[in-house]
């Protein structure tokens, strides 16, 4: 506790002093995964200037998964990253007090789904009874899975789960050893569509469609670290929404920034992930009227109940530590066209 608090203190103590001076502020960013098409938005805000308007240095760093960013934050380690808030919600009641939050939405609906191929049988919920399901243990769409069967009545008896590892997940479905996965829509789809599964043949159940009223994933922050540099988070944010504005407006663009970071990625490949993610998680109705980042309190309240469905809160629910909507920057900086 004591190393994360000075780690906090010291990050905080220099950004301070940089900003104050006016020079471009180093800050790390955390990803929750590679870096892919829906990661080329944070690179094209670095190479199109927006986070040096904001005064900010960035430099980015993948992850390894939906909880990997959250610890970092927390601890100190870094001052921001991006993570899926149903993890933080549980980290925080796992650690009550931890000083992290989320800011901004980034996933207004969840990439959570169940991807299965038609000739498999798979093109609603209710062909999963009687079928094999595949499913990494860690995977973060099959951690909602019982509240996705839920709100679609599925017999979770008449559904059998083979436990999968990520680098297998696929290619066991495109061998038809499983006929439907959970994942994250973006990445199997393309997976799919990589190891030569026919495009017609991939049906995508995005669970956000199907009930499910979870959030996705969002930007977070130190709360020792935004308490006392606000106005830099703030900026960091409006960099992150014209990163996304900018990635809407050309795709194209945004993952030529991409590549430039991680040369073996096929670009092509990536601008169909990045779209693929505009399309389902990002531009949404509720984000293209509202801005990219707020969020519906009403339906937070019934995303936690749907939690409630698949974890057992060992503290009552607070919403309000799980988002903080104050560092974010007016609606019309935060729209999307």
């Amino acid at each position: 506790m004591l190393k994360r608090l000075l780690t906090a203190a010291a990050l905080t103590a220099a950004a301070s002093a940089a900003y104050a001076d006016g020079h471009a502020t180093d800050m790390n960013f955390a990803l929750d995964w590679k870096f892919e098409g829906p990661s080329a938005p944070y690179f094209a805000a670095i190479d199109n200037g927006y986070f040096g308007d904001a005064g900010l240095n960035v430099e980015i760093s993948a992850g390894q998964g939906s909880l990997d960013a959250i610890p970092k934050v927390a601890t100190g380690a870094f001052p921001i990253g991006f993570a899926d808030i149903n993890s933080l919600v549980k980290f925080l009641d796992q650690n009550p007090g931890a000083p992290v939050t989320a800011v901004m939405m980034v996933y207004d609906k969840p990439p959570f789904a169940v991807v299965g191929r038609k000739s498999l049988g798979i093109e609603t919920p209710k062909d999963l009874e009687g079928k094999v399901l595949g499913a990494p243990p860690p995977d973060g769409a099959w951690a909602q899975f019982p509240a996705f069967a839920t709100a679609n009545d599925l017999d979770m008896d008449a559904i059998t789960v083979e436990p999968v590892g990520f680098p297998t997940r696929e290619p066991m479905l495109a061998e038809g050893n499983v006929d439907a996965i959970t994942g994250f829509s973006f990445s199997s789809y393309l997976n799919l569509v990589r190891i030569g599964v026919p495009e017609d043949d991939i049906s995508t159940l995005l669970m956000a469609d199907y009930g499910l009223e979870l959030y996705g994933n969002a930007i977070i922050v130190n709360t020792d670290f935004a308490a006392e540099n606000g106005e830099m988070v703030t900026g960091f944010l409006t960099a992150v929404a014209q990163g996304w504005a900018s990635a809407i407006a050309d795709p194209e663009a945004a993952v030529a920034s991409l590549i430039e970071r991680n040369p073996a990625a096929d670009a092509a490949l990536e601008t169909r992930r990045l779209q693929l993610s505009i399309d389902a998680n990002v531009a949404t109705d509720y984000a293209m009227e509202n801005g990219i980042g707020g969020i519906d309190d009403a339906r937070m309240l019934r995303a936690i109940e749907q939690l409630k469905e698949t974890y057992e809160f060992q503290n009552a629910p607070d919403p309000a530590a799980y988002f903080d909507a104050s560092f974010l920057p007016a609606a019309d900086a935060r729209m999307l066209k």
